[in-house]
């Protein structure tokens, strides 16, 4: 009787134990989400009323190169977009998740009509000076994120006024760096969605990264090595959403793919070691105030389900939700009205380059890309996994790092 009761204490003790560690990882995902529709709110509920460009502030920094109003709002739509698209291509249901996704999708198919409507108040910079390509990429990567539930969605006419948008960054000359890359995203949605894509653009860009690769997972920007966040700002998660593309129209190449995505693994590893034990890491390069978004690469290799060797999927769920955490909470991160400030940690307006504004910012969206993998999904379900960093200066074991 004694043990027949020890063994039911000890059973109710590890189901309670398990049953607090699952709330703590559905908090977490919960908290993410929270977060992101925190961020887009301000967003998507003013262009989803066309309102966008009358309520939303420009932030600039003292050494802004001119208004940026001609650009900052593609800014906030397409990078914002990119970041939410995988979570709304999980679609609709009836639970709690489900409904929010459906309302999130509505709006976000009503801001793509206003904001490629000619006609609309939000009607929106496709091809005038050369920062609208950046962005046209952006929201087309959105797009090729969220095929059936948003570009499925829209009505015929809003599909061809944004194949119309696409098409107009073409007069739009990238330079000689990762800005090849944009061209390839927007031909690679046009390929897609229209079967127009330019397959020379899209060529030249992958190309031209095969000769910019350096080795152990990282990439120049151009011909040069950049000590910055490049790489998972834009770099691999293009290189990666362009192959995966040019596989499904058939104008793929296996093998250019599979090494692709070799070196993204690698850089996944590597990014998954930057993060610090409190969740903090190296303010390294240019590009700082699009905060967390500069481990998208992370995020997006945690969504694919191809992490490297030794990285468990429930490790980079807690360092992204640690990172996520402490950035989004520091005092200042927002104003009054919800809308994102200039900095890294809170409001630090002289972080941004000349090229920053309100809308710059949205590109820390990105972050969230793990949402588009399901509650159920190991990176969501898994016990607490402590990541590289925690795991050493706790004085645990960590495996050894080898360049690749």
């Amino acid at each position: 009787m004694r043990t027949f009761k020890g063994i039911f204490t000890f059973c109710f003790i590890a189901f309670i134990f398990s049953s607090f560690k699952s709330i703590a990882q559905k908090g977490e995902r919960e908290y993410m989400i929270r977060t992101m529709l925190k961020i887009a709110d301000p967003v998507l509920q003013n262009l989803a009323k066309d309102k966008l460009k009358k309520n939303m502030p420009v932030e600039r920094s003292p050494g802004a190169w001119d208004a940026r109003t001609h650009v900052t709002y593609l800014e906030a739509f397409g990078r914002l977009y990119s970041g939410m698209a995988p979570w709304l291509e999980l679609g609709t249901d009836d639970t709690k998740e489900g409904k929010l996704r459906k309302k999130y999708i509505d709006l976000v198919v009503a801001c793509l009509e206003n904001a490629t409507d000619p006609e609309a108040d939000d009607f929106m910079n496709f091809n005038k000076d050369a920062q609208p390509l950046v962005d046209a990429a952006f929201l087309a990567q959105g797009l090729l994120r969220s095929p059936t539930q948003v570009w499925d969605k829209l009505d015929e006419e809003t599909q061809q006024n944004i194949i119309k948008a696409l098409k107009s960054t073409r007069v739009i000359k990238p330079y000689y760096s990762n800005w090849l890359l944009f061209s390839g995203m927007v031909e690679a949605a046009l390929e897609k969605f229209d079967d127009s894509g330019d397959m020379l653009r899209i060529d030249y860009g992958l190309n031209k990264h095969k000769e910019w690769y350096l080795g152990d997972g990282m990439y120049g920007d151009g011909p040069d090595f950049h000590w910055d966040y490049y790489n998972s700002f834009v770099i691999q998660p293009f290189l990666l959403d362009i192959h995966e593309t040019l596989q499904e129209t058939g104008n793929g190449k296996d093998r250019d793919f599979k090494l692709v995505k070799e070196k993204a693994t690698r850089y996944a590893a590597i990014q998954e070691r930057l993060i610090g034990p409190e969740g903090t890491y190296p303010p390294l390069g240019r590009s700082l105030a699009y905060r967390f978004g500069a481990f998208q690469l992370l995020s997006h290799i945690a969504l694919r389900q191809e992490l490297p060797e030794g990285v468990e999927p429930a490790q980079v769920r807690e360092a992204l939700y640690t990172m996520v955490k402490r950035q989004i909470e520091a005092p200042g991160t927002f104003d009054e009205k919800g809308w994102l400030k200039v900095g890294l940690y809170g409001a630090q307006n002289n972080i941004g380059e000349g090229y920053i504004s309100t809308g710059s910012l949205y590109l820390c969206s990105e972050v969230f890309l793990i949402l588009g993998l399901p509650e159920t999904a190991a990176l969501w379900s898994d016990a607490y996994a402590a990541w590289t960093q925690k795991k050493i200066w706790s004085g645990e074991t960590i495996s050894i790092d080898h360049a690749h």
